[in-house]
């Protein structure tokens, strides 16, 4: 990306849809309530040609630094450090208030380029509002719908101006074409059910859930050793799902932050239910999902809920115990913990559970690294010949049972995909095999070939009957 361009403005001009319009998806949240976004998200820009970073922001508000105003305006600032060019968005439907006036005069000691922008100028009546912008001494505002797309190619110039054509369009390197060696392919030596082995450097999404106010924030804030994201004592702070970027040992580590999940019988807000559903999607977009639980208040029924959901989607989960350093007797709650853990989440049997502060930063390396073990799991692949002796095995330690006095035979089994890890067995009667000894045969995996706490899928397939549908000779 060439350069980075902050949004911002104060609450309900349409900051955040101007920004899905530029990324061209509905990342951030949008809703007719005032302040609905709060922290600062990230996203990649395409605007006719221009590429280029772009950042949502909160609406600029004067409050009091401590409060939660205060916090987001801070935030506001940062992204607006950060940025190379700003665009202050006005709403040309209502007019301009003492606010704009105030912004204006603070991004223009800040000494960066920016384009003011009237937005909802389709409105009728609107052409007052656009006038009045120019009092504001930015120059020239400019007239766009970020709802309907309308004024893209002007606001696209506008930006060109400020930033500099170098800057908005960088020359091109001419990239040097080497010779690239290609392996020979050996059918003799090739070995088409080889276990591949796990990518170390592959960058990895991990998406970061639990109940709200259990200290998602604050942890990934302790991660990235910034207040990057907001946090406070009020419960419910995050709304949509932020996304960081950060290196752990030499590896991108791509974190999601997502709004605390309640029981779904308390979320009646329409905006508390656009919260969880970009949550969901986060969950589904990860790889490894980490469910934080309140230490002093674990295993609250709305988190082994979010446990089930997690391993239903087919993420690999793991949990971490936060608040760790508000404990006294640690060594009686540890085992307690684990006690609890077995018990209530038998689908999730050897499930890496991790006691945590992410307040102190204490416990964080030894969660990263149950992460990265976990995710090593669920790309987990087997040999089709090991699969198959470990299956005569457990057929002759526990036969399949006979059902309506005819036996069932487990024929073969293969590794079908991984991410999670799941597996194909021919049988026949598939339909009459119970669900015990699928969990019999989950077990048994987990147990001997090393893959707890992922979830892992069997699916039984009978072979077609050739003599099916036709008529017996008599």
């Amino acid at each position: 990306m060439s350069f980075t361009v902050a949004i911002v403005g104060r609450p309900n001009v349409g900051k955040s849809t101007l920004f899905n319009r530029l990324v061209g998806k509905k990342l951030a949240l949008v809703d007719d309530t005032p302040g609905v976004t709060r922290d600062r998200r990230p996203g990649d820009a395409r605007l006719m040609g221009l590429t280029f970073t772009i950042i949502d922001t909160a609406g600029l508000e004067e409050a009091d630094a401590e409060s939660l105003q205060g916090r987001m305006r801070a935030q506001t600032e940062a992204a607006i450090d950060e940025a190379d060019l700003s665009l202050f968005v006005v709403d040309a439907k209502s007019g301009l208030t003492p606010v704009d006036t105030d912004l204006a005069e603070m991004l223009r000691r800040r000494g960066k380029p920016v384009v003011l922008v009237a937005n909802k100028s389709e409105a009728r009546g609107s052409d007052s509002g656009f006038y009045d912008a120019y009092t504001l001494g930015l120059g020239e505002p400019t007239p766009i719908s970020a709802e309907h797309g309308q004024g893209m190619l002007d606001l696209r110039d506008a930006i060109v101006a400020a930033i500099g054509e170098d800057r908005a369009y960088p020359a091109k390197e001419d990239v040097a074409v080497t010779d690239v060696n290609i392996p020979q392919t050996e059918g003799e030596d090739s070995d088409a059910d080889e276990e591949p082995a796990y990518d170390e450097t592959k960058p990895l999404r991990v998406a970061i859930v639990g109940r709200p106010n259990a200290g998602k924030s604050t942890l990934i804030n302790r991660f990235l050793g910034e207040d990057r994201l907001l946090t406070g004592p009020e419960a419910g702070i995050t709304r949509d799902s932020i996304s960081v970027e950060w290196d752990w040992r030499g590896r991108t580590i791509k974190m999601f932050d997502t709004a605390g999940m309640r029981r779904k019988a308390r979320v009646i807000e329409k905006l508390e239910k656009l919260s969880v559903a970009d949550a969901l999607r986060a969950i589904r977009f990860a790889e490894t999902v980490v469910i934080v639980f309140d230490a002093t208040i674990p295993f609250e029924k709305q988190d082994l809920q979010i446990v089930d959901l997690v391993l239903r989607e087919g993420r690999a989960a793991v949990l971490a115990f936060n608040k760790w350093d508000m404990i006294e007797d640690r060594q009686a709650v540890l085992a307690d913990l684990r006690e609890k853990t077995d018990r209530l989440l038998p689908q999730a049997r050897g499930i890496r559970a991790v006691p945590i502060s992410g307040q102190t930063g204490w416990g964080l390396d030894k969660l990263m690294q149950s992460i990265i073990d976990t995710d090593r799991v669920w790309n987990k692949r087997i040999s089709t010949a090991r699969l198959n002796r470990w299956l005569e095995t457990q057929q002759i330690q526990h036969p399949p049972p006979a059902v309506s006095g005819r036996r069932i035979k487990l024929k073969y089994m293969t590794q079908v995909k991984a991410r999670p890890p799941a597996f194909m067995i021919s049988c026949t009667r598939s339909d009459a095999l119970p669900e015990s000894y699928t969990r019999y045969l989950i077990n048994g995996l987990r147990a001997d070939f090393d893959m707890p706490s992922v979830p892992i899928r069997i699916h039984f397939r009978s072979p077609d009957n050739p003599f099916e549908g036709k008529k017996r000779r008599t």
